[in-house]
């Protein structure tokens, strides 16, 4: 069962989606990390409030990468605890709204996944919508960008880390990537750690694979990194590979050096500081 869409709905016609037995959209991790590394993990979790029922999906499909980034949220936590870093993470379904989808392009709400369709998002009224930005999508990014003031307004020195995790077959096409690196306007931390992943020769990493970042299709990395001018980077692994608990720690423990030694690599080079922001209001 899923939750009534109200269709036609106004805005004027507040919506509650939160009710006081749901988990918060936010959970904050090492909020005193002393580490520059600031992870962010946009599809952590796949929890669905009360509100909206199961959104019409089966058990099954709300464990489907459709739902979240699997195993993400385990490396994130390890890599939290190995760097001593901080990390923010969104709890609730990407199928509820996606926090890395600029608000109001198709695949924020999304009526179909990955030829899955989605019943719950079918007909979503402006008040629903309205609800879902209010309470998951504007908190999340609020907490972010409010790190990142204090860090900024501290003169600390700040690298953004956006984990995701990708499945191995996508319509059809078997990806023969284990991970990749996303960037788009300022390459300086994936140039720093490209050459560092592809140093191990078991591994086939991407350089913008299997996706790139745009501003049409992405929000974390356009919004935080490059409005501000910080050294980021989006990462991705592949799902088989963090399915479970000892696949996500020993990606993490591959990970946590390899961060430092691009760090090191873009302090030396005179790199670790800010820019000015890339992208404008």
């Amino acid at each position: 069962m899923h939750g009534p869409c109200r269709k036609g709905s106004d805005v004027s016609a507040p919506v509650s989606l939160l009710t006081a037995g749901d988990m918060p959209p936010v959970t904050v991790l090492n909020p005193e990390g002393r580490s520059a590394f600031l992870l962010v993990a946009d599809h952590a979790g796949n929890r669905l409030p009360r509100s909206v029922g199961t959104l019409g999906l089966s058990a099954v499909d709300r464990e489907r990468h459709i739902a979240w980034d699997i195993g993400i949220a385990s490396v994130c936590h390890a890599l939290s605890e190995l760097l001593d870093a901080t990390l923010i993470q969104q709890n609730y379904s990407r199928l509820l709204i996606d926090c890395n989808r600029p608000l109001g392009a198709a695949q924020s709400i999304p009526v179909e996944s990955d030829a899955t369709p989605v019943p719950g998002n079918q007909g979503v009224g402006a008040a629903d919508r309205l609800a879902r930005e209010s309470e998951i999508f504007l908190p999340y990014h609020a907490r972010i960008a409010a790190e990142l003031d204090r860090r900024q307004a501290a003169g600390a020195p700040v690298l953004l880390i956006a984990m995701h995790s990708f499945t191995p077959v996508f319509a059809g096409f078997v990806r023969p990537w284990h991970a990749g690196l996303l960037h788009h306007r300022d390459s300086r931390l994936a140039q720093a750690l490209l050459p560092l992943l592809r140093a191990d020769a078991t591994l086939t990493v991407g350089d913008n694979e299997p996706y790139a970042v745009s501003e049409e299709t992405d929000w974390t990395i356009p919004e935080h990194g490059e409005r501000r001018g910080i050294p980021h980077v989006g990462i991705e692994i592949r799902q088989d590979l963090v399915a479970r608990p000892d696949g996500q720690r020993q990606w993490a423990e591959r990970l946590a050096p390899l961060f430092r030694a691009a760090a090191a690599r873009l302090e030396d080079a005179g790199q670790l500081a800010a820019r000015s922001p890339l992208l404008q209001d």
